[in-house]
């Protein structure tokens, strides 16, 4: 014991002096004042300044560019005109996949070079126009499809003859079985549409028999079949969700349900679950150090040595080698021996870890709203995402769209007097300005970039995403200070639970808010820059990835990985800053300062906690997760029957789905509860480190920590002396 108080002294000399004893201090200061004003201002004039671009955005964008399709002419199916019309047909589907890949043609624009018009309904079936159409004498109204033909061109009063209007592409000579998709009509490879026998002896393409024509649509549209495939699979998942979302939900309130016991049995259950699970990591080892034994003195006859094997890439060869095992061996032994003489020495932080993780779970059971503070972050996080989502939406299609004259053919005719980048109006464009090049159309090409506001879209869609880290960054630093404080109303509650103050979630909650607004930003901007930092190297290294640089990728994820530790010691000293923050509130840094510096005094106890806590939050996401996950498998497998045989299993086309969903959801319900129990777990550590520097137990001075942990640290308070 007086080595370890000489070790503390030296700890203390090092990183501080212990906190003194205050009379007047019995949990999270209510006589405080606003801290890191100066960084308060500038996150509000960010918000401002982010409310101000997403008022532009909404101004100047027009998400319809995105969400509705256009015909040639620039009108958006299903509105308008076109109000009964949803849909965009296009006349030659194989310059669409030819020219352009067709989605993301669809999905930006009008940028198929083929005229587009809006229509009730996609065609379904095959169609090609007759060899007697091409005759001189033939009618096109007997022929063509009005309903497919531009709206402005009437086949009964036309006297074009059938090849000027396909070269003018005035109505389509063929279409094929198609389906929308996001009001596009893109072909249908799904269910029997291309079976032989739907397909009509007379359908011919540029002189092609049946057979070859319809070769030729899949040869040229092959590379979408796995994308419209997908979508079929889509709808099928939906129509599953849709039959079984009532169980889907159940198995999530099952999970909500274990979390919450799991985490309220820990004040009973902790001494056993953590004794089990280290006695379980040692007897894996010990496992390990046997069958490696086992496996070395089978190879005894062996002669095979590392200089017979020399290099290969085949790792079984390796297993024959008896050294290898010995190195298996040599390796367990030394690990396991490590692990009991850690288990041995650092016996009485183990039993202090199990303490807190015991009086957190009692914490929780006096205050049951903090389990469901992630329900508020969570909303503030989906308020977040969803603002950023909108703007950018809007940013991306500000700007009026640009129409420019193209040929779809430039082999037709003489397409020269064309000038480049000359610009149309959809609206008053005539092809007949053209004579000379029949198949002349405006045709949309982009957004307008000329004005000031469409030249910095670039720095406003920047300006969107680092505003939007650092309002996420803000809302998770918001969630810690809130709970941290209410955990330290309940560790400095000296008679618990009668000294606990009403509501302490909200008490911190409005604390945060009114005090500390300017502190949770400092760190969630020094975070965000971080992120941005990161989020750069990424680009740069997708970039570099062609140049196939050995030493540039060499530097360059070694940048990452630099950055990816900086960002993991930032959280924790932002972490450990919030709880200070919350129950003593001093600005950022002088909060992150004594929180580091209370740790560094003492890092054993520390890292032992850490890994205790980590290793029972793991075994109690690992028991939620594994076990309504197998509960979701054995029901939605059909394995075990629904009460009353309200759902059929049968009916599901991906029975997989379901089960993927619940077990998603359950871990995020179990990391939602779980984190919050390791705030608690956190905050309580620091208050009963701060306990132990501050108190000694005598009557002036008695310590706030519960009488288990006074047991297991051999002290007590003492009792005041009566006359």
């Amino acid at each position: 014991m007086g080595g370890k108080k000489e070790d503390e002294e030296q700890n203390s000399s090092e990183y501080g002096s212990p906190a003194q004893f205050d009379p007047n201090f019995n949990g999270p200061i209510h006589n405080r004042s606003c801290t890191d004003i100066i960084c308060c201002i500038l996150f509000m004039l960010v918000l401002a300044g982010y409310m101000v671009v997403g008022i532009l955005a909404w101004l100047y964008g027009d998400p319809r560019h995105v969400l509705y399709p256009r015909n040639s002419t620039g009108s958006f199916c299903g509105m308008g005109l076109n109000r009964d019309k949803p849909n965009v047909m296009y006349f030659d589907i194989i310059k669409c996949v030819t020219g352009t890949n067709i989605m993301a043609a669809a999905l930006q624009g009008l940028q198929c070079p083929t005229t587009q018009i809006c229509v009730k309904s996609c065609p379904s079936d095959f169609w090609a126009l007759s060899p007697a159409a091409y005759t001189p004498t033939a009618n096109p109204a007997e022929f063509f499809r009005q309903e497919f033909c531009v709206p402005s061109f009437q086949l009964k009063d036309t006297k074009l003859k059938a090849m000027e209007i396909i070269n003018r592409e005035l109505c389509p000579y063929f279409n094929m079985p198609t389906s929308s998709v996001l009001g596009r009509c893109l072909p249908s490879f799904t269910g029997d549409a291309y079976n032989p026998s739907n397909i009509p002896s007379n359908f011919s393409i540029q002189g092609m028999n049946a057979n070859q024509s319809v070769s030729a649509l899949l040869n040229a549209t092959g590379d979408l079949v796995n994308g419209f495939n997908a979508k079929d699979v889509g709808l099928r998942i939906f129509e599953d969700f849709a039959k079984s979302w009532q169980w889907i939900v159940a198995g999530l309130v099952i999970a909500m349900v274990v979390s919450v016991f799991f985490l309220l049995l820990l004040r009973f259950t902790a001494p056993i679950l953590v004794w089990v699970l280290i006695v379980g990591v040692l007897a894996v080892g010990a496992f390990g150090i046997w069958y490696c034994y086992n496996e070395y003195m089978s190879l005894a006859a062996s002669s095979l040595t590392f200089n017979n094997v020399g290099f290969s890439t085949n790792v079984d060869v390796y297993l024959q080698v008896r050294d290898t095992w010995l190195a298996f061996l040599i390796i367990l032994c030394i690990v396991e021996a490590i692990l009991l003489l850690a288990l041995i020495f650092l016996r009485t932080r183990i039993f202090i870890a199990i303490a807190l993780i015991q009086e957190t779970s009692k914490a929780l059971g006096h205050m049951m709203s903090t389990l469901f503070y992630p329900i508020i972050t969570f909303v503030l996080l989906l308020v977040c995402v969803s603002y950023w989502g909108i703007t950018a939406l809007y940013l991306a299609t500000s700007g009026g769209p640009v129409y420019k004259v193209v040929a779809l053919n430039a082999s037709q005719g003489d397409c020269s007097t064309i000038r480049a980048n000359e610009t149309c109006d959809p609206e008053m464009f005539n092809s007949t300005q053209y004579p000379a090049c029949p198949s002349a159309r405006c045709i949309f090409i982009n957004y307008n970039t000329e004005g000031l506001f469409q030249r910095n879209l670039f720095n406003l869609q920047l300006y969107n995403v680092v505003a939007f880290l650092w309002c996420v960054n803000f809302v998770i630093a918001l969630g810690h200070c809130s709970l941290a404080g209410a955990f330290g109303s309940y560790y400095w509650a000296f008679s618990k639970p009668a000294d606990i103050p009403t509501f302490p979630l909200v008490q911190s909650f409005m604390r945060a808010l009114r005090y500390h607004v300017g502190s949770l930003a400092f760190g969630a901007l020094i975070l965000t820059l971080v992120q941005i930092v990161r989020i750069i190297l990424e680009y740069m290294d997708h970039k570099l990835k062609s140049t196939q640089n050995p030493c540039a990728r060499f530097i360059m994820c070694c940048l990452k990985c630099c950055f990816w530790c900086l960002e993991k010691f930032i959280k924790f000293i932002n972490r450990n800053a919030y709880i200070m923050i919350a129950i003593y509130g001093k600005n950022f840094c002088v909060s992150a300062k004594n929180a580091f510096s209370l740790l560094m005094r003492n890092i054993v106890r520390v890292v032992v906690l850490d890994k205790v806590t980590d290793l029972l939050l793991f075994f109690g996401k690992l028991l939620v997760v594994g076990g309504v996950g197998v509960l979701a498998f054995f029901f939605f497998s059909g394995r075990i029957q629904s009460p009353g045989t309200v759902f059929e299993t049968a009916a599901l086309n991906y029975y997989w789905m379901p089960i993927i969903t619940v077990i998603f959801g359950a871990y995020l319900i179990a990391h939602g509860f779980f984190s919050v129990y390791n705030m608690g777990v956190d905050t309580l550590f620091l208050c009963f480190l701060e306990d132990l520097e501050r108190n000694d137990g005598s009557p002036e001075k008695p310590y706030y920590m519960s009488k288990n942990m006074m047991k297991i640290l051999n002290k007590k308070n003492k009792q005041p002396k009566t006359g």
